[in-house]
Parts: structure tokens; sequence; C-alpha cells
């Protein structure tokens, strides 16, 4: 059943990257990243680094390839290796990332990413800061769009344990210093 609904859904993605306006970061694909600009609704946030991000300030957003990694994870049984190799893709297309907002014609007006998911452990140290949605109803919906995802990804799953999404951010400036200067 599952294997089913998972090549539906491979089928449909092509209209969900169609709808909401997604760009692929590297063509070759082999980056678990699909972006789009987009500006800030929430309630004014100060990074670590010291980036103030207010309403309307512009932010790449990030979206993960998720049937694409679901494809490649689906026939490991381990969760915690699962989330290993998950987060070694993320690390490894955080380069492809810097790239694409250095070269982009906005690249000047862009502030930082910005990425809403439940997956956040282990993102601090790609050097994101993980923080809760201050709208409750966001932080509901969002809940509920990832029950697909968890359906996938978990044996036992059950609406009760669905988790909490937070908003991943990371400032342009920081994301440019770690991750474009591992690439020389």
């Amino acid at each position: 059943m599952r294997s089913c609904l998972l090549s539906i859904w491979y089928i449909l993605d092509p209209l969900y990257f169609f709808f909401t306006r997604l760009t692929l970061i590297d063509k070759h694909q082999s980056n678990v990243f699909r972006v789009r600009l987009t500006r800030y609704k929430g309630k004014e946030v100060v990074l670590s680094d010291g980036t103030r991000i207010k309403k309307n300030d512009i932010l790449v957003k990030i979206h993960l390839h998720n049937v694409k990694l679901l494809k490649e994870l689906q026939h490991i049984e381990n969760a915690v290796r699962r989330g290993i190799m998950i987060y070694q893709k993320v690390y490894q297309s955080m380069p492809h990332l810097a790239d694409y907002i250095n070269q982009h014609k906005r690249k000047d007006e862009i502030k930082g990413v910005i990425g809403i998911t439940m997956l956040h452990k282990g993102a601090a140290r790609l050097g994101f800061e993980v923080m809760k949605p201050s709208n409750g109803f966001y932080r509901l919906f969002k809940q509920v769009a990832h029950i697909p995802i968890l359906y996938f990804t978990t044996k036992q799953f059950t609406i009760k344990n669905i988790p909490y999404s937070y908003y991943l951010m990371i400032s342009k400036e920081k994301l440019m210093c770690t991750y474009q200067a591992e690439k020389s």
C-alpha cells in the first residue's frame, strides 16, 4: 500500500513543483533542496549573528525534495540511520544553496534562508537556528500538512504522535561563511 501511494506521490510531485513556483538549485539534481524566494510574514527575529529578519524581508525558502528522499530511503528500516542519511544529504546540499544565493540576481536583497520542518534535530550543527512559529494556526496547518511524510517514514504512525514543525533559519552571511569556505 505504501509503495503504491509513494508512486502516486512521485507522479503528482511535478504538479506540486509547478504550483508552488519552486526552483531546482542544481540542474544535476544531486541535492535535496528546491527553493523559491518568499517574503517573511512572521514576527521580527534577531539571529545569533545579529541579522534582523523583519516582516516582508526577502528570504530563500527551502523545501526538502521529500518524494526523492523517500524513494532513496524506503528500504532503510532503521530510523536513526535514515536520519543520519538525511543529515548528510542536507549537509552536502548546503554549498549548492550558498552558490544559488550568491549567483541570484536579487542576492543583495536576500537576508537569509528559511524552512519549516519536523526534522529539526541536527539543524543547529548545520548552522540553522530552530524557532517555533508564533502563529498557532500556522503551526497546526503545518502539522497536518506533514502527515503524509510521517505516514511514509514511520512504521507505527498515529495521529497522537505528530511532532511540531519548527522554522529553521540561517542568515545569508552565516551560510556564506560556513559553506562557501568549505568548497575551496
